[in-house]
């Protein structure tokens, strides 16, 4: 089985952060998401997530309960 990740809108939401902010970080290189094989889909690794709100002092919103997505 491939590598799990979040939807950019859980992305956006555990970062505290819009989603177009999330696509703008991929277009320029911030912070780049891979591409579901299935739909073409934005995916974030949550250990990247993390490492990048630690690394910027982003507040981040962990009440969120996430979906892995394959």
């Amino acid at each position: 089985m491939g590598k799990k990740g979040v939807t950019i809108k859980a992305a956006a939401e555990i970062l505290s952060v819009s989603i177009a902010t999330l696509r703008n970080w991929d277009k320029t290189g911030v912070m780049k998401a891979r591409r579901s094989k299935k739909n073409g889909y934005r995916l974030y690794d949550i250990g990247d997530l993390e490492k990048y709100a630690e690394t910027h002092h982003l507040k981040r919103n962990v009440s969120r309960r996430v979906t892995f997505v394959p």
